[in-house]
């Protein structure tokens, strides 16, 4: 995959016209092969010449390395950690986690009295299973069950594993509610910004998108350097078209509360029949949908390439989409794909490739359509 990528960067640099460009990217690759063949001589140092096989490293370090591999995908984690397996490496943030209340430390250390893990897995467990109980309930539980915890360590416990506190906790358990009932009606809305590297210097797009909660499906609204109010209204005008809108059907529209989103393209969606739905400040998690497709396009396509004009981004997500929408799994649906192309049943397994082969897919095509 890293051999992949760097020849991708070569395309991408033969094909740029400008000098200076080109040296910058000349000189980032350099930079990037020096780095990795300056780390591929250090672990031969430590394996040949210490018999280092394994090294031994600081919470800290460990710390330092997991928070950098947890924003990658596994496939490229696999390329690029040598000394740890991949799983390793993920698994350390969760034993650092757990360690902060591992009743084997020192108990006359400051700090929160330690926990074993076997009441650390009842609190999470009473938690999941009784979604509507607060920590004092929980604790009052425990104690009953003779296993002594205080409400404040249960509300600790709860915290560092992601689990959101009374009264936001119930907040959120029917805003899922909400979205289970609305999957069919509700569609979201989102920026993700992109990086393209002018002539002149990194310039800044939004792309603005939507989704649909129950299909899954995406559509572009818009690409655009410095959006401003005018022209998210007439994206939302487009949207809600009467004839193709991609927002038609829909009674709802999730939004974050970007100034973007302005009174008029509000009011143009109500117009439509569209009611926004306008999500707490600091709550993307109440815009999963959207931050999923975000996280897709960039682990996927968006992070593995370097854009240098507008019409190369407005390239890239249209094949993108296309992939996405008809030729990718996905999970969420329990590995089936949006709107999958048709195919010749018993027909020959063909591989069909976009963005120079990063996006992949396969299916299968009559031999005759081939020679074709």
């Amino acid at each position: 995959m890293i051999k992949e990528t760097y020849d991708k960067f070569t395309a991408l640099i033969n094909g740029v016209n400008d000098e200076a460009t080109k040296d910058l990217l000349l000189n980032m690759q350099k930079s990037l092969d020096y780095c990795a063949e300056e780390n591929k001589v250090l672990r031969e140092v430590l394996q040949e010449k210490y018999k280092c096989k394994h090294v031994q490293l600081s919470d800290a370090q460990k710390k330092r390395l997991s928070q950098k591999a947890i924003t990658m995908n596994h496939h490229i984690l696999e390329d690029v950690v040598k000394i740890y397996q991949p799983d390793t490496v993920l698994g350390w943030h969760r034993d650092l986690v757990g360690k902060k209340y591992d009743s084997s430390e020192n108990s006359s250390k400051r700090g929160p009295k330690p926990i074993c893990q076997e009441f650390i897995d009842s609190i999470l467990r009473f938690a999941d299973r009784n979604p509507e109980w607060g920590y004092k309930r929980i604790a009052s539980v425990m104690t009953y069950l003779e296993m002594k915890v205080s409400a404040s360590t249960v509300k600790r416990v709860l915290d560092d594993h992601g689990i959101v506190p009374e009264p936001e906790r119930k907040k959120r358990i029917d805003w899922e509610r909400f979205i289970a009932a609305h999957k069919d009606v509700l569609a979201a809305t989102d920026f993700l910004t992109v990086e393209v590297l002018t002539p002149t210097g990194l310039a800044r797009y939004m792309v603005l998108f939507f989704i649909h909660i129950g299909s899954r499906r995406v559509e572009l609204g818009g690409i655009k350097e410095n959006p401003d109010g005018q022209w998210m209204q007439q994206v939302a005008r487009n949207q809600t078209d009467a004839f193709d809108g991609f927002l038609l059907g829909n009674k709802y529209l999730i939004r974050d509360r970007d100034p973007l989103f302005t009174k008029k393209f509000d009011e143009t969606l109500k117009d439509a029949g569209v009611q926004p739905k306008k999500i707490p400040a600091f709550t993307p998690v109440m815009n999963a949908y959207a931050e999923s497709f975000v996280k897709s396009i960039k682990t996927e396509c968006l992070n593995k390439i370097i854009l240098t004009n507008e019409d190369q981004l407005r390239y890239v997500m249209k094949e993108y989409l296309e992939y996405y929408n008809h030729e990718r799994p996905h999970r969420g649906l329990g590995g089936k794909m949006i709107d999958p192309l048709s195919q010749d049943a018993g027909g020959k397994i063909v591989e069909f490739n976009r963005l120079g082969g990063l996006l992949r897919s396969y299916r299968r095509v009559n031999e005759l359509d081939i020679a074709a």
